[in-house]
């Protein structure tokens, strides 16, 4: 396993694509932790500098209430990193359940959960979102919940698939021989062996996460204001858009930027994990 590992690490850090993913996710995440030292509360109304253009006091322009952009991004970061983590290890961790029940015992089992999956699959995750928040009040631990709870169904297939080929390898046979529990060989011999399409799954799923919910705070159904969200910012950048170009165009930079460092991230990761890719 540290073999492994170390090859893993030289293909990655190999990856000159994958390493720019991983400047940008790490530049976002000390921008999330320093938000408290921009300077600026986020919330802070000051109407005699509303609509003001990029310039040394506020260094991304202010917004139509007057409060500082720089400040409501690097919050909005936090809540965009936190929707996205959070979403994806629900929908991680329900994944990994289900797909590791079909996949290991197979039979009616396997048959039953895949075509429930199907079934969830045939629905537009986007518009599911929008049909359950509707009934719920908009929030970020609703929107986290209902992100997580709709958006598992890739994981379990990549996990059955997995489970599927090494449920008969000679290492579970041999737990089996020495009566290991189900459970045992389930979590403590199969699973780890079974991570890796998991891993990039995960990381491109924060990717999406993020932009799921920027789009509902862009309908208004998201995160609710006060509270920064990029996408909740991006409503007032387009209702001012022919004279303040600046709220329309660093949130949108901050998501595009965001997005493609996890996308960029998430194939290398792919990369280095398939032994069908020579160096």
């Amino acid at each position: 396993m540290p073999f492994l590992r170390d090859i893993f690490w030289q293909r990655l850090r190999r990856n000159r694509m994958a390493m720019a993913g991983a400047a940008i996710v790490a530049v976002m995440f000390l921008l999330a932790l320093l938000a408290p030292l921009a300077g600026h509360d986020p919330g802070a109304i000051d109407i005699a500098h509303r609509l003001e253009g990029p310039g040394l006091q506020h260094w991304l322009g202010t917004d139509d209430l007057g409060r500082d952009v720089f400040a409501r991004i690097l919050y909005g970061a936090r809540i965009s990193l936190l929707v996205g983590f959070v979403a994806v290890g629900i929908a991680t961790a329900i994944g990994i359940v289900i797909g590791a029940v079909a996949g290991y015992y197979g039979r009616w089992s396997d048959a039953v959960i895949m075509r429930f999956v199907d079934i969830m699959l045939c629905f537009p995750t986007f518009f599911l979102i929008l049909a359950v928040i509707a009934f719920l009040e908009p929030s970020i631990w609703n929107i986290m919940i209902i992100i997580g709870l709709t958006g598992w169904m890739g994981v379990a297939r990549l996990v059955r698939a997995e489970f599927l080929s090494l449920r008969e390898r000679d290492f579970v046979l041999a737990a089996r021989a020495i009566g290991a529990s189900d459970a045992r060989i389930i979590f403590r011999h199969i699973l780890p062996s079974a991570l890796s399409p998991v891993l990039v799954s995960a990381t491109l799923g924060v990717a999406g996460a993020i932009l799921t919910e920027s789009a509902l705070s862009f309908l208004g159904i998201g995160v609710q204001p006060p509270t920064p969200s990029w996408g909740n910012m991006l409503i007032v950048g387009k209702q001012t858009l022919g004279t303040a170009w600046w709220l329309s165009a660093f949130p949108g930079l901050a998501i595009l930027l965001t997005v493609l460092g996890y996308n960029l991230l998430g194939e290398g990761i792919r990369d280095a994990l398939d032994p069908r890719i020579r160096d």
